[in-house]
């Protein structure tokens, strides 16, 4: 009997969220998203910033998991009341003593945790006890000498399984993850598992801001002890001070030790990069790159091995740091204090962890890259995921996907698999040999197509383009006959089963460095043959939706490998989770990514939602500004960003706000080209020194080294009002699509507000977007979807679609929270257009005043600021 036949309704209420009573909004969000579980199904979820998306997500899933957890405890008792053909009374005295049993399995492992959190507590207060001396970097990491024999290809992949059945090719490939399980202290067999949460977001800062949110959540099952403060207490507590024994313990809180002991916690997992987890000073100071050097130390032999893991076949220590990760939440930073208090590696600890946990945070490219799913171990089948700051979802599918080499790494590839071939191939099998052998054929073939074009582009001169577009079957063909036959996906397969790529750059870089082979250098690069490995994946896998772009770079080739379809990769996800939830607080225009990425789906499959906004309607107002003060029509294309008349009309505008807005002003050019131009013609005309009477002017760095200075500076000036000089608050030019538009927080004084100049379109002489409009275009034609009259074509909805998500993400940098109010300008008449306008989030685009005059706008601004001031 399957569970879901015992369907869960949807509650009317979530007595788990912290702030009694929340927003109508907020509500109507959660339910959304626990249905939409329920229902098997994928949604779009649209929620502003300030609206408490995180909260929410959290909220209504766990509850969900929560119910799902008492769904298939009731199915395992009642699968076993129908299957018994004993009389009534011992039936009944059965399930009695099986349900006893269920609970005292439950109570055991909850112990268990209890314990480990008794041991981290222990280390928490030793730590603090003791001044930490810095660990002695004086261990030779894998150096000194090592037999020749050590760079032959490990015998455990010399299955060639070309005559064997499908059942003996499984029965093999069990053999040999068995052989690998005893040396990965990862290693997850026989352990247990449970339905989860996989929460995803772009970045590691943005996912520290879940612990935070998940502590204020109140399930009652978590409240065992006394930690969790009675609802009569809380009830009269202000939001900001609510449930504070709940809050995300800091190392140096000693008080908080007993509440976290005595309180079941969720099971929560935060996975991180070595790079993030390593503990390993002497490994973390070496040169090169620190995943190889992971690797190299895990398969060593005795002093070479790593420190901080245990040895083969003892799982103690590890079994430990995993209890203690259960225990309690931890973030990245948390982690690697406990892997250095129990001197157990937190990077394989937190994968050890993951069949065990209720809730797994991670960045987008540990969820939506298939190797590296395999890699941590994580199996999605049934499972939850929720993916926030979604709008980067599709951009980051197309980088995930591409695979970008030059002709010195080609050339330095198929040089190091020549040295070892040739050094070697009297000692390989046959099976070894016939590989590296077609391997040195697709590597051959390969550099001979790039020297031809590189050839033919210099002796065409201007006649020839810098960059040519091959699909992947006439790249194929370019390559010969010798090279059309191979099966490209069994090299990859085998250089990934084989892990050779390692020992070929390893012994050639020796070689090449005039070291004896057999002794290491200190340094460890990735190897290049990893990147041939990406690409002929690639290449095997899509070759109807993938191109390649040469490019000529200087005196070198490069060659981009692009997938043109973000669906084919999340599709691995979509098709074996049981729910997925795209959330974020601009996802419009919501058709933009279900014809992107759903377009296979079935509707009943899909759903959509999108909220309004919890601050009145009083507090924004949205401004089109189609005309300047001397009657000029706003339009900023590409050649009217360069035209100074254009531009000092623009200046005019920006100084008549800075005389009406207090605080901060945030203005958004399409390029940084676009801003430095401004910026110079103002200079020259004496705009910007007027700019600077009435507040102090700021630009967006073009290096990220500048950014966190320039914000600093502007927060400490934005907020700022000397009535001496008559200068208040600040200003500062930022880049649409860069730095400062998305993720950041310009609240209340930091962005009274926030002007965009021109609707910011991608260059559309970009090789990769006119393939990617050209692939649109054909897909909307293979399905047969006829446009209505005077429509536009799929390609030119998809570029309009990328420009209004970038400028979507800029206006969600203003109104942070209820009580946050600002105006929003978007500065070119063409926003006013139906098209453009239906594009803008939900929230705001009922509430828009086009004005057709600079007056109208000014009067506009004026009102606002004046009942401002007056509140």
């Amino acid at each position: 009997m399957d569970n879901d036949d015992l369907v869960l309704s949807t509650p009317s209420n979530f007595p788990a969220f912290p702030y009694n009573p929340p927003y109508s909004i907020q509500i109507d969000l959660m339910r959304h998203v626990y249905t939409s579980i329920e229902k098997r199904q994928v949604t779009i979820v649209e929620s502003p910033t300030g609206t408490g998306k995180t909260l929410s997500l959290l909220c209504s899933s766990l509850s969900w998991l929560v119910d799902e957890k008492d769904r298939a405890r009731k199915g395992q008792l009642l699968q076993q009341s129908l299957s018994s053909t004993a009389p009534s009374w011992v039936a009944t005295q059965t399930l009695d003593i099986r349900k006893r049993e269920l609970d005292a399995e439950d109570e055991e492992y909850e112990e268990r945790l209890a314990k480990a959190r008794k041991t981290e507590a222990h280390f928490r207060m030793l730590a603090r006890a003791r001044v930490t001396k810095k660990q002695r970097v004086t261990v030779n990491l894998a150096q000194g000498h090592v037999d020749e024999d050590a760079y032959l290809p490990d015998e455990d992949c010399e299955d060639s399984q070309d005559n064997f059945s499908p059942a003996v090719r499984a029965l093999m490939a069990k053999s040999e993850m068995d052989k690998t399980k005893k040396h990965d202290p990862a290693s997850q067999e026989d352990e247990p598992s449970c339905t989860k949460i996989y929460y995803a977001s772009r970045t590691h800062s943005q996912l520290t801001q879940v612990l935070p949110e998940l502590a204020k959540l109140k399930f009652k099952h978590l409240a065992l002890g006394g930690a969790v403060p009675d609802e009569s207490t809380t009830e009269y507590m202000s939001r900001a001070d609510r449930h504070a024994c709940q809050k995300k313990r800091t190392l140096g809180d000693v008080n908080d030790d007993k509440c976290e002991v005595d309180q079941r916690q969720w099971r929560t997992v935060s996975l991180g990069s070595r790079k993030q987890l390593c503990i390993n000073e002497a490994a973390r100071s070496r040169l090169g790159d620190i995943d190889e050097k992971c690797r190299e130390l895990l398969e060593g032999k005795q002093h070479q091995r790593c420190q901080y893991l245990p040895p083969v076949g003892d799982d103690t220590r590890m079994l430990d740091l995993r209890d203690q990760i259960l225990a309690s939440p931890k973030d990245i930073e948390d982690l690697a204090t406990a892997g250095k208090n129990t001197q157990t590696c937190p990077y394989y600890g937190s994968r050890r962890a993951i069949p065990q946990a209720e809730l797994i945070t991670l960045p987008y490219n540990l969820l939506l890259q298939k190797t590296a799913r395999e890699a941590l171990g994580i199996d999605l089948t049934n499972q939850v995921v929720i993916i926030d700051e979604a709008h980067n979802l599709i951009p980051t599918l197309l980088s995930l996907s591409s695979v970008r080499l030059t002709s010195n790494i080609l050339s330095t590839s198929l040089k190091q698999v020549s040295v070892y071939y040739h050094k070697f191939r009297n000692r390989l099998s046959a099976m070894h040999a016939l590989h590296l052998k077609r391997l040195l054929n697709f590597l051959d073939a390969f550099q001979r197509v790039a020297m031809d074009w590189m050839t033919k582009k210099s002796s065409a001169k201007s006649k020839w383009e810098d960059t040519e577009v091959m699909t992947v079957p006439d790249f194929i063909h370019r390559l010969g006959r010798k090279v059309e036959g191979i099966n490209l996906l069994e090299i990859e397969s085998y250089l990934k089963r084989s892990k050779i790529a390692r020992k070929i750059s390893r012994y050639a870089v020796d070689v090449s460095e005039g070291e004896k082979p057999g002794r290491h250098s200190s340094g460890v690069a990735t190897p290049p043959l990893h990147t041939i490995e990406a690409l002929m994946l690639g290449l095997a896998g899509a070759s109807e939706d993938g191109r390649l772009i040469f490019s000529a770079v200087g005196d070198t080739v490069e060659v981009k490998y692009q997938l043109l379809n973000p669906s084919a990769l999340f599709r691995d996800v979509v098709e074996v989770a049981r729910s997925v939830v795209l959330a974020g607080g601009t996802m419009s225009p919501i058709s933009a990514v279900v014809s992107e990425l759903f377009a296979y789906l079935p509707l009943n499959r899909l759903s959509t939602f999108s909220c309004g906004h919890i601050i009145p309607a009083s507090n924004v107002q949205t401004l089109l500004l189609t005309k300047g003060p001397s009657g000029l029509d706003l339009e900023f294309k590409f050649a009217q960003q360069s035209n100074r008349q254009v531009v000092s009309e623009l200046g005019q505008i920006v100084l008549n706000f800075c005389n009406v807005v207090p605080g901060g002003i945030v203005v958004f050019f399409p390029s940084y080209v676009s801003l430095n131009y401004a910026r110079e013609a103002w200079s020259q005309i004496g705009l910007l020194d007027k700019f600077s009477v009435k507040k102090k002017v700021f630009s967006e760095p073009q290096e990220s080294s500048g950014v966190e200075m320039i914000l600093r500076e502007y927060a400490i000036a934005a907020k700022a009002h000397t009535p001496l000089d008559k200068k208040t608050g600040a200003v500062l030019f930022a880049v649409v699509g860069a730095k400062l538009s998305e993720g950041l927080n310009f609240s209340d004084d930091l962005a009274r507000a926030v002007v965009v100049i021109g609707l910011p379109f991608a260059n559309k002489n970009s090789p990769e977007l006119q393939e990617r409009m050209r692939y649109a275009n054909q897909t909307e034609s293979r399905s047969g979807v006829k446009r209505h009259a005077g429509g536009k074509d799929a390609g030119t909805e998809m570029y309009e679609n990328m420009c209004m998500n970038a400028v979507n993400q800029s206006i969600g940098r203003a109104i942070r929270h209820r009580g946050d109010w600002a105006s929003l300008v978007l500065i070119d008449r063409r926003f006013s257009s139906p098209a453009i306008r239906g594009k803008l989030p939900q929230w705001l685009r009922d509430d828009v005043a086009v004005c057709e005059t600079f007056g109208q706008a000014m009067k506009h601004l004026g009102n606002f600021y004046r009942e401002k001031k007056q509140r």
